[in-house]
Order: structure tokens, then C-alpha cells, then sequence
């Protein structure tokens, strides 16, 4: 009996489009967005990890909402990056 070979998990059957879409020094609201993806968390189930909205993540996400520095602490724990990693924004993007 021949075996399967295991599945691709989400994150790294997407990976390759998503790093080729995004430039290295993207704004941070697509740091997290590809933070989040990477963990294969939805929208809900951050906003859930990080006790808000779904509607708030989204807003962070698209730039329309500057979230407390706590709750930039709790999002940046709970997809294992620093404040900088998501939230720092390149000079090319200021």
C-alpha cells in the first residue's frame, strides 16, 4: 500500500503568492494582515484572542483605526511578533 504524502498546511500553500504580492517593506497594516494569515487566524478569531471586534481588526488591517498600545501588545503576543514587526512603519510608507 503506497502512502500520501501529508498535506500543505494553509500558511505555507499561500505564502509563496503572498510574499510575492506584498513588497518586503510593506505598511504595517499588511504586517498584520500577513501576520494574522500566517497563523491562520481569521479576522474573528483574533479579535476574539485579543478580547475586541471582528469589525476592529478589520479597520486596523485596512488603516482606518489607530488601536491603544495595549491592545497593539495584546496582537502583537498573540501572533508572536514584536510591537516593530507589526507596527513599525517604514520611511518609504510614512
Amino acid at each position: 500500500m503506497q502512502s500520501k504524502p501529508p498535506k500543505m498546511q494553509f500558511k505555507l500553500d499561500i505564502m509563496p503568492f503572498i510574499c510575492y504580492i506584498l513588497p518586503m517593506n510593506q505598511p504595517a497594516r499588511m504586517k498584520l494582515k500577513l501576520a494574522r494569515i500566517e497563523k491562520n487566524l481569521t479576522q474573528q478569531e483574533l479579535a476574539d484572542q485579543v478580547e475586541v471586534t471582528r469589525q476592529t481588526i478589520g479597520l486596523i488591517e485596512k488603516g482606518d483605526y489607530n488601536p491603544t498600545l495595549n491592545l497593539c501588545t495584546k496582537i502583537a503576543r498573540t501572533l508572536d511578533r514584536t510591537l516593530d514587526q507589526l507596527f513599525w512603519e517604514d520611511e518609504t510608507h510614512v
